[in-house]
């Protein structure tokens, strides 16, 4: 098992920071100013290291997912059924709790769009089309969906992202002084729906597959669950226009296979894994 295999199974988090100020010769007499600010800088910068280059709380990060999450769900509701919203959850959060963030509130559901996708808003906010639901044959399946999903969130891809296309700039104090109203928070970040569609760095994409595969091994699933959707997507994909977001947002589904092939290679072979076709709830 590889250096890197092992420390995906054991979510380590690998963070690298270098903070440092560059004072010109001339800038001597000001020396004591530099130090305090230099003091000040890295006050700022301790937490963003800490948190895995995301200068956010986790509130602000569950407020920001909050509203990405409304704004989403004002374009495709949930679909109007109680028992399959809550069988999602179940299987989501138990799958979640496998994570590094088992203590986030996370929120799953099933939208209401014959489109086949899914989508993470930071803090934990998790969303699965209509379409991608009645594609599922088991239950192992739906955990390796949804742990494409949260490994998004615990690697905080989107947040990332949002700071990349400088969407959020404002600094962390600033937000907080914000964060008490979702109005405010909204202005910020701008729809919510177009956040969450937008694609990927293909490497978080693939990242997030690993990390689907081992989280749904962890909660006792088949770790085969991811691929097997996957190659499904990739059958269904011809003359199909219900995939069109899913190409858009993520990398074509025989791109995923092949990365993860490599990685998983026949290491689940051993796994005794479930895949509990009868459990899953049968979408109406």
């Amino acid at each position: 098992m590889n250096k890197f295999f092992m420390s995906l199974l054991v979510c380590g988090l690998s963070i690298n920071s270098a903070y440092a100020f560059d004072f010109q010769q001339e800038l001597k007499n000001a020396q004591s100013l530099g130090q305090e600010l230099k003091a000040k800088r890295d006050a700022v910068q301790a937490p963003l290291k800490a948190s895995g280059l995301t200068g956010y709380s986790e509130s602000e990060e569950i407020a920001i997912g909050r509203q990405i999450a409304g704004n989403l769900l004002g374009a495709a509701p949930l679909v109007k059924d109680a028992a399959l919203q809550k069988y999602v959850n179940n299987i989501g959060r138990w799958v979640a709790s496998q994570s590094e963030r088992p203590d986030l509130p996370w929120h799953f559901g099933v939208i209401d769009s014959n489109d086949l996708n899914a989508f993470s808003a930071p803090g934990g906010y998790i969303f699965v089309t209509r379409g991608l639901y009645k594609l599922l044959k088991d239950e192992a399946e739906l955990a390796g969906v949804l742990g494409h999903e949260i490994g998004h969130v615990i690697r905080k891809h989107h947040l990332k992202l949002l700071q990349q296309g400088n969407v959020l700039q404002m600094g962390s104090d600033a937000l907080s002084k914000q964060a008490g109203g979702n109005e405010q928070i909204g202005k910020l970040i701008g729809s919510g729906a177009e956040i969450v569609a937008r694609s990927l760095d293909k490497d978080a994409e693939y990242e997030a597959d690993r990390i689907g595969v081992v989280l749904a091994a962890r909660a006792g699933y088949d770790a085969y669950g991811l691929p097997q959707v996957l190659q499904e997507i990739g059958h269904t994909a011809a003359n199909d226009d219900s995939v069109a977001l899913l190409f858009k947002t993520h990398p074509l589904p025989e791109a995923r296979l092949s990365q993860l092939g490599d990685v998983m290679d026949s290491r689940f072979d051993g796994l005794k894994g479930q895949t509990l076709a009868k459990r899953l709830v049968k979408i109406k």
